[in-house]
């Protein structure tokens, strides 16, 4: 496997020069957060994943996990690592201080994330749900069992996890049967099966906290009766140490097609202590926090794969002879040109690197919106954000983990033969990428969310706030001769998608399949127009670094070159989806379920 090395350079050029990271922080009050603070906490991360997480990503991949005697074994060096992971402090990087958090913001956990998941995926998941739980707890939680809970999760002394999958309830989670019956002393007794459960047993952490939905005796039938309980694997004792074994177990460990590192449990809720977190029958609403922020990690969870492809392959690429290319011979010396010499290869890596690149100043831009609907002193801005957010989160959930999917499958291509077996380690990258297109909402559903919840029903009111911050980059650069190759490009796509948007608002409003049918396709186009965005906000970045004779002028060139790229090459595909959403439902509906096969 192909040793990892953190993309520092790629990750201060997305914070600082293009997203203002500094004046970011500034804004909402942490003037503390400059760019040498930055930086140095990016410096020790890089450290930490390439040199102590790293070297456990293969082994957990061919060792995995195992059940024994009703115990889940992780593989080798994952415990060390962990154990580390929290005696250095990263578990507490973005906790709340009051709880012993370090007390970054939650949008500076986005790139150290990504470094820790392209170091292992499968390690980094025991702890990423943990973040999740905490700001569910902080939210939502009473005051006695924040104090109890909360100083041992963010710290990574214990973990979480989130259970909401059962047998018969996947996306439709008003099928679930989980039962929760009030103890008569303030508590409730847990009972029932969660299926797909990550991190739901492991012997990283001495205890393990369970976020349950469940129903009560006389809840509503559906979605509108499912309430939300903390489930602890011990119950704390008087000293709040995990004493007495609560009644849950896993049962099965999932065989997967990737993260084999990662334990995916079948739980088993058997009268197991429980307490309330929020109001009765509002389950969704306290752990929809917690799943809208487990969605932007899983996009950074794809931005990390694909950047790990994208580094072994062009290794490869740079390393491996194999015929001539069309222009000559470039090594006459050699048996053989370069693969990187191949105009086909050429292709490969810049389709990788160009959509890397933007995935990344879109992931981190949409933390930083987490930061300022947080933060933000004004109330108006925190509105602002909190609803740029909500649009952006199924983007940067779907189209940036489709866009995974499609990198790492690309680097087993560059490897050809070697790609596809296990010598090189690559095919490990696509298999673990996957999943990320399932779990926390499948990408289906996640369009349905953007076109059906987001954009329609806010009466258009988040596409315009996305397309005004859009448009309003087209206006400032418009005057601009060095950058004709992008800005009206990217204006005439913002057109074409305010024109869309209509134009499904008013054919959803006579025929409801409408929307699902168009909705996979408008994520799509949604996505490049993003791209494109951010692709263009880094060209104007690259001009003005030429412009003022910028020492390092081969990166900023290269930035240019990628981006004109990305926009002949690859923008081009948004059309496509746009006469696909804009055919209507009629061809997706027409055939009779009997006669598909």
């Amino acid at each position: 496997m192909y040793p990892y090395s953190a993309p520092l350079k790629e990750i201060r050029f997305a914070l600082h020069e293009v997203l203002h990271a500094a004046h970011h922080y500034a804004e909402i009050g942490r003037h503390d957060l400059n760019v040498e603070f930055i930086d140095s906490v990016l410096e020790g991360a890089a450290r930490f994943a390439e040199e102590v997480v790293a070297p456990t990503n293969e082994v957990g991949d061919r060792v995995g996990v195992r059940l024994e005697a009703g115990r889940v074994i992780t593989p080798p060096g994952f415990k060390e690592a962990y154990e580390q992971f929290v005696a250095d402090g990263w578990a507490a990087l973005c906790g709340p201080e009051e709880f012993g958090g370090q007390g970054l913001p939650e949008g500076f956990g986005g790139p150290v994330g990504e470094m820790l998941v392209s170091a292992n995926q499968s390690w980094k998941l025991y702890s990423g749900l943990t973040d999740s739980a905490v700001l569910c707890l902080e939210r939502h939680a009473p005051e006695a069992l924040k104090r109890l809970y909360l100083p041992r999760l963010v710290t990574g002394e214990w973990t979480g996890t989130m259970c909401l999958t059962e047998p018969q309830a996947g996306t439709d989670l008003g099928l679930l049967r989980t039962r929760a019956e009030p103890d008569g002393a303030g508590a409730y007794r847990i009972s029932g099966e969660k299926i797909f459960i990550t991190s739901g047993d492991h012997d990283l952490a001495e205890n393990i906290v369970h976020l349950v939905l469940a129903r009560l005796p006389d809840a509503p039938a559906g979605s509108r009766g499912i309430s939300l309980f903390l489930v602890p694997k011990r119950l704390p004792d008087t000293s709040g140490a995990p004493g007495a074994a609560n009644g849950v177990r896993c049962t099965r460990l999932e065989e997967k097609l990737g993260i084999h590192g990662s334990a995916t449990c079948a739980m088993t809720f058997e009268n197991s202590s429980g307490w309330l977190i929020g109001e009765p029958n509002a389950g969704l609403k306290c752990m929809f926090v917690m799943m809208n922020h487990a969605r932007l990690w899983v996009g950074l969870q794809g931005l990390a794969q694909a950047e790990l492809s994208r580094q072994a392959a062009l290794a490869y690429a740079r390393e491996r002879r194999q015929g001539r290319s069309a222009h000559g011979r470039s090594a006459p010396d050699k048996a053989a040109d370069l693969l990187i010499e191949h105009a086909d290869v050429r292709r490969m890596l810049l389709t990788q690197k160009a959509l890397v690149e933007p995935s990344r100043v879109l992931a981190y831009f949409a933390g930083m919106q987490m930061d300022k609907a947080k933060y933000h002193p004004d109330p108006a801005e925190r509105e602002r954000a909190g609803e740029l957010l909500a649009v952006l989160t199924p983007i940067v959930k779907s189209f940036v983990t489709d866009m995974a999917v499609e990198v790492t499958s690309l680097g087993i291509q560059v490897h050809g033969g070697y790609g596809y077996i296990r010598e090189t380690g690559v095919e490990q990258f696509y298999r673990d990428a996957r999943i990320a297109c399932i779990y926390e909402g499948t990408n289906g559903v996640q369009a349905l969310d953007l076109l059906g919840r987001k954009v329609l029903g806010s009466g258009g009111q988040l596409a315009r706030l996305l397309g005004g911050l859009i448009g309003a980059f087209c206006r400032n650069h418009a005057g601009y001769e060095e950058m004709s190759d992008f800005v009206p490009r990217l204006a005439g796509l913002l057109k074409e998608w305010s024109e869309a948007t209509e134009e499904v608002a008013r054919r959803a409003a006579r025929d409801p399949d409408e929307v699902s049918a168009a909705a996979v396709d408008y994520l799509q186009f949604t996505g490049y127009l993003c791209m494109a965005w951010c692709w263009a906000k880094m060209a104007a970045v690259a001009i003005a670094a030429l412009g003022n004779g910028a020492p390092d002028a081969g990166f900023y060139e290269a930035k240019l070159a990628t981006a004109r790229f990305f926009f002949t090459r690859l923008l081009p595909r948004a059309e496509a989806h746009l006469d696909a959403l804009q055919a209507g439902a009629r061809s997706v509906m027409a055939l009779p379920a009997e006669q598909l096969g």
